[in-house]
Formats: structure tokens, C-alpha cells, sequence
């Protein structure tokens, strides 16, 4: 599969199309910001009509897994799901199936000065092109 992913400050799937604000970004912060993943994947014509499963998960960059405290303790950010896409009727045979995919993350801490990397995996691969880094601002001088 090909995967493109952008940060970006907020975006929206809609009829097959991504719809991305405040797009391309790779540093952030310190303060906690809102942020969203616009993510396109192309599912080759012969994976279509399966299900497939895919983890989004965010870490520092030693390549641990980023914690937040949740009230019940810290846990990994992550988001994981399912999907299946179907082979429209009247499209060329062997041709790939696009899966648009915006995910919206809403403000949390992360430390300043900090690089961080959301780390795609679809059916427990992954590919270094299924990644997208950025950093964080360091701490403004009183």
C-alpha cells in the first residue's frame, strides 16, 4: 500500500476527497494545540474487498510510545480501526483504490523541545514512508 500522511491543524474526509486547514506543519507548540492527521492511502486493486487493520500511534524519538496521564494512570497515545475498501463499478481493473482519512486530535501536553513521530502500521507492517515527524517549540524565555 502507499500512504501519504500530513499534519495539519484541522481536516475532513468527504466523498472520497481530504479537505485540510492549516496544512504541511512540522513544528508545533510548546503549549498544547489541536492537531490532525490527513492521511491517503492507496489500497492496491487485489487488497480491495478485504478488511485490513491499522494502528496510528505517536512516539518521541527514541521510538518510545508517548504517554498522557488519562485520571486512570498514563497510556500510549494510539488510535487503531478497521477498514475495507470495495472496487467500484467501472473502474479499470488493477487500478488502486483511494481511502482518504482525517483524523483530528484534540490539545494535549508534550514536552518542549521535544521531536515526536506518528507511526502508521496497516496488518502489523509498516514502512518508513508511513511516518510523519515534527517538533516542538522550546519553552519562551521569561
Amino acid at each position: 500500500m502507499k500512504v501519504t500522511i500530513l499534519l495539519a491543524d484541522a481536516a475532513q474526509a468527504v466523498e472520497g476527497k481530504l479537505f485540510v486547514l492549516g496544512g504541511g506543519w512540522s513544528i508545533t507548540g510548546p503549549e498544547p494545540s489541536p492537531m490532525a492527521l490527513a492521511i491517503k492511502i492507496e489500497v492496491p486493486w487485489d487488497q480491495a474487498n478485504q478488511q485490513h487493520a491499522c494502528r496510528l500511534e505517536l512516539l518521541d524519538s527514541d521510538g518510545q510510545a508517548v504517554l498522557v496521564d488519562t485520571g486512570e494512570g498514563e497510556q500510549p497515545i494510539f488510535i487503531e480501526a478497521g477498514f475495507e475498501v470495495g472496487r467500484p463499478a467501472g473502474v479499470k481493473p488493477g487500478t488502486p483504490i483511494d481511502l482518504p482519512l482525517a483524523i483530528n486530535i484534540p490539545p494535549f501536553p508534550l514536552e518542549p523541545s521535544g521531536r515526536y513521530e506518528w507511526r502508521l502500521t496497516i496488518n502489523g507492517e509498516s514502512d518508513e514512508d508511513w511516518r510523519v515527524a515534527f517538533s516542538t517549540r522550546p519553552d519562551a524565555i521569561a
